[in-house]
């Protein structure tokens, strides 16, 4: 079976050789530096106790420098499984999550075809490389000179010229042997829709050859002399061998680059990246003047864990680097991310290199955001959080964003870090300077971290009220049971602990994502909320509750939240309308007796709620609102309303 081109690069992009070959080996730690790709094991073809077993995970090849074993991912399957090639194929296949081709029996015509597209390319190459010294690019050569690039950089990027000829490479290229349906199919030439002679797709641009990791020319990008070209950079279409989206440019010398230790920089567009390798950072790509994609970006972590996006300093850029948050964090993993890079506004690469030198690009580099901050960025930037509202839009927006994330405890990660910024955000500006000040705010967007004597506090000594005991055994159900949190994530949502603990505990709940009780204690342990926990399973009053203590039971933990955030909210809504009453005692007159009528029946409301609640209710009842009910009985017993003013 012959398999369509491209096929085999994909399947070695998407699956990394030192994951193949760490199925058979131990790696060894002391030797090898995983950062850069370089793994070290002893030979798994033969005997031996050193490590001398070489992985180079960037090139996609082993050798084992004592019996000199040496191939690729597909190579090391077949010898260590005894399989075919083809079958080698179907299993990292099945891995990467590819789906094998049919049979082609034109899979093989397709392969000769692109051979010999790419020897139409090379030919190109030099065409355009030999226009470049001609009369006609002598305005080309001054702009590049303007541009700050010399003889050495001109070569070492194999830049060229395509004058402003119809059919100049076209003529060129056949001329040379090559038919001309390759030179149309390589898209170096175009045919016109009305059947008419090919011409030459570029004209009158500054040409920057692009190549694939393995070096072959699969394209161009061209940059128009004409300031009135419709188009100032054009890119070679789609053709058998270039797919912009699956592309980089520079991306080969960039690999061997960030092998040697280079952090992998990330720019907008051709210029940036030349200026950055003149000025020493020589792992540095372009995506070919479009958003990145899932496909480029699985390249970029090929090269490097955590690449730069040192993207230009307008808006345009910034709007970007956050498109590019979206596409990055269903694909983040332990160990891989991004880092954005953020430039002076209205600079680039290029600009700020040329300005201010290559110490004010690596400060740059230096002070480059990690992804959970430029998420932090989009979501609040600009904006203002003074109600409840706003900043419970807030915490769903960062739960969702980062709901995204598939790995659980990357996930986790991400949640405590989006906490710790909400907390330093809403904490008042009073308290910013002062370590574990006590918090006297509301929701649980604004607690701070918890107390440290979180056993000698409050929650430990028992100084709490009703109110207080029923929020502990609404969280300590919800630790129990976390898979309930996003069934109650609205009551939580109102929920307003009065103690910093209990605030920290329901943000974690919300944000965890815990997917049992072990889950949930690790969590709180992560966030450095063990105590917290510890403390509130240790209080007497959920030692002996059921729904805590007894054997698991969902639905029942289910009925039990529902109920007791019923209560929560009808208390607290009995309290303030009482509340609200008594106020009105300071207006009131001789003959009102509709207030009266009023504060009979926010008293009677009250004590009706709590006979209809039962013993539990009556025995939960906060002291602050019995003290209202009981005030409230007195003046209406008294009918404070008919006594005439004096």
């Amino acid at each position: 079976m012959s398999l369509p081109p491209g096929f085999l690069d994909e399947l070695r992009n998407r699956v990394p050789i030192s994951q193949v070959v760490g199925r058979k080996v131990i790696w060894d730690n002391r030797k090898s530096n995983q950062a850069k790709g370089d793994f070290w094991a002893p030979c798994p073809f033969h005997q031996e106790k050193s490590a001398s077993f070489h992985v180079d995970d960037r090139k996609g090849f082993y050798y084992c420098f004592g019996c000199h074993a040496k191939g690729d991912a597909l190579g090391f399957v077949q010898e260590t499984e005894n399989v075919g090639f083809m079958e080698a194929v179907e299993i990292l296949a099945r891995e990467a999550g590819m789906q094998m081709p049919a049979r082609d029996p034109q899979a093989a015509k397709q392969a000769d075809r692109a051979t010999k597209l790419a020897a139409a390319m090379e030919a190109a190459v030099a065409h355009y490389r030999l226009q470049l010294k001609t009369g006609a690019a002598a305005e080309a050569r001054a702009y590049l000179d303007r541009r700050g690039l010399d003889a050495s950089a001109l070569d070492r990027f194999e830049i060229g010229f395509a004058p402003g000829i119809r059919q100049g490479a076209l003529t060129a290229l056949t001329g040379k042997g090559i038919p001309e349906a390759d030179v149309v199919e390589a898209g170096i030439a175009t045919r016109p829709d009305d059947g008419g002679a090919p011409y030459d797709a570029f004209r009158d641009r500054i040409m920057f050859p692009i190549r694939d990791a393995r070096g072959r020319c699969i394209g161009f990008g061209g940059r128009a002399m004409d300031p009135n070209a419709r188009a100032k950079y054009l890119n070679s279409r789609e053709t058998p061998l270039f797919d912009k989206g699956r592309a980089l440019y520079n991306h080969g010398p960039a690999r061997d680059a960030a092998g040697k230790g280079q952090p992998l920089v990330v720019a907008e567009g051709y210029m940036d990246v030349i200026a950055l390798v003149q000025a020493g950072f020589g792992a540095s790509v372009a995506p070919l003047g479009t958003a990145i994609t899932a496909d480029q970006l699985r390249l970029m972590w090929r090269i490097a864990d955590e690449p730069i996006i040192a993207l230009d300093g307008d808006k345009a850029g910034l709007r970007a680097a956050l498109r590019l948050v979206d596409l990055a964090l269903p694909m983040l993993e332990p160990g891989k991310t991004l880092r954005f890079c953020l430039m002076p506004e209205g600079l680039d690469p290029d600009e700020l290199i040329k300005a201010r030198g290559r110490d004010a690009m690596q400060a740059q580099l230096d002070a480059s955001e990690p992804l959970v901050r430029m998420l932090w960025r989009r979501e609040t930037e600009g904006q203002v959080f003074d109600t409840p509202e706003r900043r419970a839009a807030l915490d769903r927006r960062l739960r969702q964003a980062i709901g995204q994330i598939p790995d659980q405890g990357l996930r986790r990660h991400y949640g405590e870090a989006l906490a710790d910024l909400r907390r330093a955000l809403f904490r008042p500006a009073a308290q910013q300077g002062r370590d574990r000040a006590p918090w006297r705010g509301r929701g649980f967007a604004e607690a701070q971290m918890p107390l440290a004597e979180t056993r000698s506090s409050a929650l430990g000594s028992g100084a709490l009220s009703a109110e207080d005991l029923r929020v502990m055994l609404i969280l300590a159900t919800l630790c129990r049971y976390p898979a309930l949190a996003p069934r109650f994530e609205t009551d939580l949502d109102r929920l307003a602990p009065r103690h910093a603990d209990h605030a920290a505990l329901v943000d974690l709940i919300l944000t965890a994502e815990a997917a049992d009780d072990a889950a949930m204690t690790a969590a709180c342990t992560a966030a450095g909320l063990g105590p917290a926990l510890e403390s509130l399973r240790s209080m007497a009053h959920l030692r002996i509750n059921p729904i805590l203590a007894g054997p698991p039971d969902a639905a029942r933990a289910e009925a039990c939240l529902t109920e007791e955030f019923a209560k929560y909210h009808a208390e607290r809504a009995l309290k303030a309308e009482m509340t609200e009453a008594l106020e009105d005692l300071d207006h009131l007159s001789e003959g009102d007796t509709r207030l009266g009528r009023r504060l009979n029946h926010a008293v009677q409301r009250r004590l009706t709620a709590g006979r209809s609640a039962g013993s539990d209710m009556q025995g939960a009842v906060s002291e602050d609102t019995d003290a209202l009910s009981d005030r409230l009985r007195a003046l209406i017993e008294a009918r404070v309303w008919e006594k005439k003013t004096r």
